[in-house]
């Protein structure tokens, strides 16, 4: 009897612990679907240089975020939210990306919704302290402004001199600017433990010091097939 009981509760330890392997590879798969959406928002936006990001931007981006279907509904009481990817520039290269969400909140007389890809591109170094944070609000704790589109950004503008962040939204093929202040990034500590195995810090993974996952390769190598520094002319 006794070793009945004891091979019924091993193969009900067995069964618990197959269920929770196969959960945490569906919700591993369901991160590796986001890097690549992701990657798809940043090969689209950069598919046309008359509308995308400009060079002098992508240049000298220290971070760049990457929000793939930012929902946001209202009904009285709007409500916004978003999850995505981060990876910032290291003197190896573009780190390994951490896992955010981006959640915010508007009020008015509004009826509708609407599904959006956003980007976020850090400008300087106080932009990438700021990433480095595990939490902080857009205009409030870092500086924010609409991006300019097209192959050039004007120079003197309010951006160049004051944002920490530029912030890019794309809706129905159209890209432009848009105004992001209120809202909240912050990091998804439960997908960034699914896919590293423990909740890695997130200055560790942005500074560099957390090796790439295989499933996050093809995300970082789009980032930095187009965010890089230009060469000087000899």
């Amino acid at each position: 009897m006794k070793m009945k009981q004891i091979s019924a509760l091993t193969l009900g330890v067995a069964m618990a612990a197959s269920s929770l392997s196969a959960f945490g590879e569906t919700d591993k798969a369901k991160l590796t679907e986001r890097l690549a959406n992701a990657s798809a928002v940043v090969n689209e936006i950069m598919a046309t240089p008359d509308k995308g990001i400009p060079g002098s931007i992508l240049a000298g981006a220290s971070c760049v975020v990457v929000v793939p279907s930012y929902k946001k509904a209202a009904f009285v009481v709007g409500g916004q939210y978003g999850q995505g990817v981060a990876t910032c520039r290291t003197p190896k290269g573009w780190s390994a990306p951490v896992f955010v969400q981006l959640a915010g909140g508007s009020f008015g007389f509004q009826i509708g919704g609407q599904s959006t890809d956003l980007v976020l591109v850090a400008m300087n170094q106080q932009g990438l302290q700021d990433m480095l944070k595990n939490k902080f609000k857009i205009g409030a704790d870092a500086a924010a402004s609409a991006g300019p589109v097209g192959r050039n950004a004007q120079a003197g503008t309010d951006w160049k001199l004051n944002a920490e962040f530029l912030t890019y939204s794309r809706s129905k093929g159209l890209f432009a600017g848009i105004n992001l202040d209120g809202t909240v990034l912050s990091q998804n500590e439960d997908d960034t433990r699914t896919m590293y195995g423990a909740n890695v810090p997130y200055a560790e993974v942005l500074k560099g010091n957390q090796v790439t996952p295989v499933a996050a390769r093809p995300f970082v190598r789009t980032v930095a097939k187009y965010f890089v520094i230009a060469k000087a002319n000899n």
